[in-house]
């Protein structure tokens, strides 16, 4: 199934310069030394290390490669080290398979088998780590979800969700492909299938089921165009079938898009939404 392309094409020097302007501003805003950030050797951890790296300086940013072994290709931890060395950056390469081992032996109903838990487990580990890290160090962990991902709930909720700052949250999958070739990111980087490597042999659009330009061309259509299902499946040619299984996905992802629910008890909403007032950054109290 091929869709013609309907995601813009984007001014990616405009880009480049909005996500620099803004990851300068968090640091300054937070007092904070510089970025961690977790390099899996994949398309978006690349693009947002390069991002820091050659926009902010080399010395703004630390990666962590965190691999486990038992599920993680040794392809991707040569190509996330190998990213590293090339832009300088510096990096700490440790194997989680440990850890999870770990809580095998002490976690009631542990299953190995079970791929969505211990694989939920192992995104868990390495937020985490980038936590404590970040912690150690005065730094804001920044993460690398990309729009797509962001709007189908395809990320582990407190995992890879986990983070201060997503520098391609406002950008579809396939505009951060086009990103990647900008920034001179590596083509078996940018060519290499999608995965999270929760588990072995898990590859991204295998497990949704279609590509990510027809993924991409509904949620552009159905989110920013505000059409409706008929008129996304007939500008495609794709059966209504498959938009609503996309659309599905949105709305039952709603829930890690979210703040954890409170039962309200009062007329005034105090914890999340309160109107503060306006004061100069020398007049906080």
């Amino acid at each position: 199934m091929a869709v013609p392309r309907i995601i813009p094409v984007l001014d990616y020097n405009y880009v480049v310069e909005r996500i620099t302007k803004f990851l300068e501003e968090m640091l300054r805003r937070s007092n904070a030394n510089g970025y961690v950030a977790g390099l899996s050797g994949g398309i978006d951890s690349t693009t947002v290390t390069y991002l820091v790296a050659k926009m902010l300086g080399k010395e703004k940013i630390k990666v962590l490669i965190m691999p486990d072994l038992d599920v993680t290709p040794k392809e991707d931890t040569e190509d996330a080290m190998d990213v590293a060395k090339t832009l300088g950056v510096e990096y700490y390469l440790f194997d989680i398979s440990e850890v999870v081992k770990s809580f095998s032996r002490v976690l009631p109903f542990f299953d190995t088998n079970h791929n969505l838990s211990v694989g939920n487990l192992r995104a868990r580990i390495r937020m985490s780590s980038l936590y404590y890290f970040a912690n150690r160090f005065n730094m804001l962990v920044i993460g690398t979800s990309n729009k797509s991902e962001l709007l189908l709930g395809y990320f582990t909720k407190y995992g890879d969700g986990g983070a201060d700052v997503l520098p391609l949250g406002d950008l579809y999958k396939t505009q951060v492909r086009d990103l990647a070739k900008f920034l001179g990111i590596p083509e078996k980087i940018i060519s290499k299938p999608s995965s999270p490597r929760l588990w072995k042999d898990q590859l991204t659009e295998d497990e949704l089921g279609l590509k990510y330009e027809i993924i991409d061309s509904i949620l552009y259509l159905y989110i920013d165009k505000r059409m409706n299902i008929n008129d996304v499946a007939s500008i495609l040619g794709i059966p209504i079938d498959v938009v609503n299984s996309v659309v599905r996905r949105v709305y039952r992802s709603r829930h890690k898009r979210s703040l954890p629910a409170i039962p309200k008890l009062t007329s005034i909403d105090i914890v999340y939404n309160m109107k503060l007032p306006t004061y100069a950054e020398d007049q906080m109290p």
